[in-house]
């Protein structure tokens, strides 16, 4: 028989009480601030911000603090707040090649127009405790000597270039150029085009988006990429007015980009060449970026007509297992209550048990040797 969980309101009222409390901890630490959140934990801002599909920094960091860190539960936050917003129209498309670049790197060419951009990154760290980080306020933020020349107001694309020389799939608009979908108001449908591929992907979960990479690149694929290019800098969000009649900037978000190359052997259809894959997230989000870029690429097998013979090329399973919110409700439910079907499977195993041991107890017809005879 179910039994109704005792408490009601005032067990809750309590149970947020105590959430207070274990959140701020010793009250003899000064507590933090969200803006401190947002000025010096930038990078779990953003992967907040992209698994909560909302660019919002402030929210973001107040998620972080109100969820004590967890990077799930503020999505959590993010996505819930994000449902309440009112839509008045989408952006035009944004313009990547005039992104005011902070880091532009590429692993295949050395010497690419406009150069390389090394920027912040812990690439080239040593990964060794930092124990100066321990004095609290009594450090400063190191000086940066602006030097060498100022960067190109617009840089190529790394993909582009080989697409001067016919050597990378092109990219083509749909016939009409049709508005993308939107899946945070449409239910996904498969096969889905890849325009609510990548917005699938952009709101999914990094480590699972990592561990697909990682699959990918051990021998659970039939592609090796290269990082054609990696850039993250500021670039402008424009809209354009329907009573307006032109377009307005809104302003600038920080972003980071990945296109992945990978060779293709051709099919009937299309001759050899490199094909990409995209990765786009929110904020300094390399790993994340190039984590999407190579699913991404592993989901083309479909349109180039290669066989989907490993986890990261199945579309459904993908997309579906991807979303943070998604997984982590389906998997948390079961601390509800379920008593009642615990209970009926309870008594299932107790009356399987008994047959068990009804028929372990009845006298054997025949000796093994007999048997066997």
């Amino acid at each position: 028989m179910y039994v109704a969980v005792k408490g009601g309101e005032a067990a809750i009222r309590a149970t947020h009480d105590l959430v207070a409390q274990m959140r701020r901890g010793d009250p003899c630490v000064p507590e933090l601030d969200t803006r401190q959140i947002r000025e010096q934990m930038k990078l779990a801002v953003a992967r907040v911000m992209n698994e909560g599909s909302l660019y919002d920094e402030d929210l973001a960091a107040l998620a972080l603090k109100q969820s004590q860190g967890d990077a799930v539960e503020a999505a959590f936050l993010m996505r819930a707040y994000r449902t309440t917003l009112p839509r008045f129209g989408s952006s035009a498309p944004l313009d990547t090649a005039r992104m005011a670049i902070r880091r532009r790197i590429s692993a295949a060419f050395k010497d690419l127009p406009g150069g390389q951009v090394l920027g912040p990154t812990y690439d080239y760290t040593h990964r060794l405790f930092d124990f100066a980080l321990e004095a609290a306020g009594l450090t400063a933020a190191p000086a940066v000597t602006p030097g060498g020349a100022p960067l190109d107001e617009s840089m190529p694309r790394v993909p582009d270039i080989l697409g001067s020389e016919g050597l990378m799939e092109p990219e083509r608009a749909l016939p009409d150029d049709p508005a993308p979908c939107d899946v945070t108001r449409e239910p996904a449908e498969f096969p889905i085009d890849r325009d609510g591929r990548l917005q699938m992907l952009a709101r999914g979960d990094e480590g699972f988006l990592l561990g697909l990479a990682y699959s990918v690149q051990r021998g659970f694929g039939a592609n090796h990429p290269f990082a054609g290019e990696i850039r993250m800098g500021e670039t402008s969000v424009r809209y354009r007015p329907e009573d307006l009649g032109f377009e307005i900037d809104l302003g600038e978000i920080t972003v980071t980009e990945c296109q992945m190359i990978n060779q293709f052997s051709g099919s009937k259809d299309a001759p050899p060449q490199f094909t990409r894959g995209y990765g786009f997230a929110f904020g300094h989000s390399e790993r994340k970026a190039m984590s999407m870029a190579i699913v991404d690429r592993s989901l083309k097998c479909r349109d180039l007509g290669e066989a989907a013979d490993y986890p990261a090329q199945k579309e459904e399973f993908v997309l579906y297992h991807c979303d943070t919110i998604e997984a982590s409700g389906f998997v948390e439910h079961l601390k509800l209550p379920h008593y009642v079907d615990f209970q009926g499977e309870l008594e299932l195993i107790r009356k399987i048990r008994r047959e068990h041991d009804e028929r372990a107890a009845e006298p054997a017809l025949f000796t093994p040797s007999e048997a066997a005879e």
